[in-house]
C-alpha cells in the first residue's frame, strides 16, 4: 500500500486541504484490518498514517456540525485529526468493527473539548448535563423559532437539565459579539466603539489583574517571611512596620521587652535581613 504524507489543514487553503483528503482512497475492512494488526504487531507508522489519511475525511464531515460555534474551522479539524489519531492508536482490528465507527466517538470528544476551552462564554459548561445541553441545543431547537417556557420545559426534560439552565443557554448562545474597534478608520460610527469608552490605560482589566496578583504574591510572601522569625522579632517588626494606626517607637518597644533601644533597634535590622532573604528566596 502507498504511504501518504499526512496533510495540515489552514485557515487560508482549506479548501485544498478538503480536496486533498477527500482524494484519499477508502479502505476495505480487509484494509483496515491487515494495517491494523501490522500496527499492533509491529508498530508499523505507516499502517497508521494509512489508517489516519484515509479517515480524514470523516473529521471534515464532523466538524462542518460545529460551525455554528465561531470557532475557526481549520483548528477544529486539527483537533478532530488529534482524535482520529488516539482511535488509530487504540484500534483493536480483531473485533470485528470498523474503525470509523470507533473513532467518532473520540473525534467528537477531541471537539467537544476544543469547544469549550476556547469559545467566548467561559465556562459555559461546567457539568456533564450542561455540555450535554451545549451541544445539544441548536438541534432541539430548530423548527420552535423563538423559545418559549413550554420549550424550554420540554429540552429540559429530554436533556435532565432545569429549564433554567436551557433559558440561560439560550440566550448565551443567541448572544452577539462585538467588535471591539471600529470597522476602518472611516468609519463615522468610530466614536462610539466600546474601545473609546474604555478607561484609561492603568486601570485596563490586565493590568489591574497584574496588580492584583502582585500584590497577593507580596502579600503571601510578607506572610512566610514573618514566619521565619521568632515571637520577639515578630512582634517588633509588626509594631514598628505593620501598625495600621501608629508605629511603635524604640523605647516604646524597649519599654515592653526590658531592654534597651539600641538593642531594639538590632533584633529589628536583624529581622528585616532575615524576611529580605526569605522573600528573596521565595519569588
Amino acid at each position: 500500500m502507498t504511504a501518504y504524507a499526512l496533510p495540515i489543514p489552514a485557515a487560508g487553503s482549506l479548501e485544498n486541504y478538503i480536496q486533498t483528503v477527500n482524494s484519499f482512497p477508502i479502505l476495505t475492512q480487509e484494509q483496515e484490518t491487515a494495517l491494523g494488526r501490522r500496527l499492533r504487531d509491529h508498530d508499523d507508522l505507516s499502517a497508521a498514517r494509512e489508517l489516519v489519511v484515509s479517515h480524514l475525511r470523516v473529521v471534515v464531515a464532523i466538524a462542518r456540525g460545529y460551525m455554528g460555534y465561531g470557532l475557526n474551522q481549520a483548528d477544529l479539524i486539527q483537533e478532530g485529526n488529534i482524535g482520529l489519531m488516539k482511535a488509530v492508536k487504540r484500534f483493536d482490528p480483531e473485533r470485528g468493527v470498523r474503525l470509523v465507527s470507533f473513532a467518532v466517538h473520540w473525534i467528537r470528544a477531541e471537539m467537544h473539548e476544543f469547544i469549550l476551552r476556547n469559545w467566548r462564554i467561559v465556562k459555559v459548561a461546567t457539568t456533564k448535563a450542561q455540555r450535554k445541553l451545549f451541544f445539544n441545543l441548536r438541534s432541539l431547537k430548530q423548527g420552535l423559532g423563538a423559545m418559549g417556557a413550554s420549550d424550554a420545559k420540554k429540552i429540559a426534560t429530554q436533556l435532565g437539565v432545569k429549564a433554567e439552565e436551557v433559558v440561560e443557554m439560550e440566550t448565551r448562545l443567541s448572544g452577539q459579539d462585538v467588535s471591539l474597534e471600529p470597522a476602518g478608520e472611516e468609519d463615522e460610527d468610530s466614536t462610539f466603539a466600546p474601545i473609546a469608552y474604555l478607561a484609561a490605560e492603568e486601570a485596563e482589566p490586565a493590568v489591574l489583574m497584574e496588580q492584583e496578583q502582585t500584590e497577593q504574591r507580596r502579600t503571601a510572601g510578607l506572610e512566610q517571611a514573618l514566619g521565619t522569625l521568632d515571637p520577639r522579632s515578630r512582634r517588633i517588626i509588626e509594631a514598628r512596620w505593620l501598625n495600621e494606626n501608629a508605629c511603635a517607637t524604640l523605647h516604646e518597644l524597649a519599654g515592653e521587652f526590658g531592654v534597651s533601644a539600641e538593642r531594639i533597634r538590632q533584633i529589628e535590622n536583624k529581622a528585616l535581613t532575615k524576611m529580605k532573604g526569605a522573600m528573596a528566596a521565595a519569588v
